[in-house]
């Protein structure tokens, strides 16, 4: 089957990958489309240390194809979005409804891809650039068939990180002010986030002038090319500004920014060993940092939340797909991410010889 594979030194696309049947409590999926997200090249230029050789992929939605024993929520022919979220269940934090800071779901990659015999490890316990894939369980959440497949892909990390980062992490409140840093795909997500929330101000910041009218289309109510003007619109700064960018100075930019009880909120991956700084007298007010992992998100709980929000023309999917493009064009789909051209570019797996399964007909 063909997938994208990361060897160390260049990324592939492949047609011989094999991936192992489901086991108990997990769940095949067949691929109909993955966004391609900047953590996926992260990957490939050390930004996120990963062990190779990998299968990339992490936003993705498919159709269930077998499941194995003990799994009862989802069917073979039943349409799901993907989470990233491997997270057992049992422990204290899944417990308590923290299923993103579940130990035995961070940093234990493995191995249910082969190529002529050898293991790939599985990236964010996903691969979901892959015709098919095996998730646990849990990871596999049913969504309705009426979503196209094309645009419930991006449910799996893109909306539950920018939506859930406001809904579930910062809790911006209605008549609250918000500033969103960086308008890729995280950026746009936080600005319907904080749309849905009800917040009265939402100020978009981007050096690409070109991204104000999308900006606009998902919340902004003002958009600007320089941070230097946010005060202008906000003279004792905002309740909430999302950093969404991954650069070191834009974190003491967004925590400047912040009105007295303000919450910076950082979205942004940086390089892991990378240091920021800012003036810790400025704390004082009440303000705060928090990070963010994952939108703070309780993916079998969100998942179907966005997906009504989505059917009752609140939350925009449809107008997060820029382009998409067979698997087989990945190098093009990096090109256009890169050079800032889409929202988000979504990776296709229609079956050779046949249509429209990745738009969900």
């Amino acid at each position: 089957m063909r997938g994208v594979v990361f060897d160390g030194k260049q990324v592939r696309v492949v047609d011989d990958l094999e991936v192992r049947a489901p086991g108990a409590g997990e769940v095949l999926v067949g691929i109909a489309a993955a966004g391609l997200c900047h953590s996926d090249l992260s990957v490939v230029d050390g930004t996120i240390p990963f062990p190779v050789p990998v299968v990339l992929g992490h936003e993705g939605a498919g159709v269930v194809e077998a499941v194995g024993p003990g799994v009862t929520h989802v069917a073979p022919g039943d349409h799901v979005a993907l989470s990233t979220l491997a997270n057992c269940g049992a422990c204290p934090d899944c417990d308590r409804g923290r299923p993103t800071m579940c130990r035995k779901a961070i940093g234990m990659p493995g191995q249910p891809f082969s190529r002529d015999g050898r293991p790939l490890y599985q990236f964010a316990s996903n691969s979901s650039f892959a015709e098919r894939t095996v998730v646990k369980a849990v990871q596999a959440v049913k969504i309705p068939e009426d979503i196209p497949l094309t645009s419930a892909a991006l449910m799996g990390c893109g909306v539950l990180t920018g939506v859930g980062a406001v809904l579930n992490r910062a809790k911006v409140g209605r008549g609250e002010t918000v500033v969103v840093i960086g308008t890729g795909g995280i950026g746009l997500n936080v600005l319907q986030g904080a749309r849905i929330a009800g917040a009265l101000t939402i100020v978009a910041v981007d050096t690409n002038p070109e991204k104000e009218t999308v900006a606009r289309q998902f919340g902004a109510s003002h958009f600007l090319t320089s941070t230097d003007g946010v005060r202008e619109i906000l003279p004792t700064g905002a309740d909430h500004v999302f950093e969404c960018v991954g650069h070191t100075g834009l974190v003491r930019t967004a925590i400047d920014l912040l009105d007295r009880h303000g919450q910076a909120i950082l979205l942004g991956m940086t390089a892991p060993k990378a240091e920021a700084g800012f003036l810790p007298a400025a704390m004082f007010l009440d303000k705060s940092i928090l990070g963010c992992r994952y939108g703070s998100s309780r993916p079998q709980r969100d998942i179907p939340l966005y997906a009504e929000l989505y059917r009752s023309g609140r939350l925009l999917l449809d107008e997060l797909v820029t382009t998409t493009y067979p698997v087989e064009e990945f190098a093009r789909a990096v090109e256009d991410a890169e050079a800032g051209k889409v929202a988000r570019g979504v990776l296709t797996f229609r079956p050779r010889g046949e249509t429209g399964w990745a738009s969900g007909a």
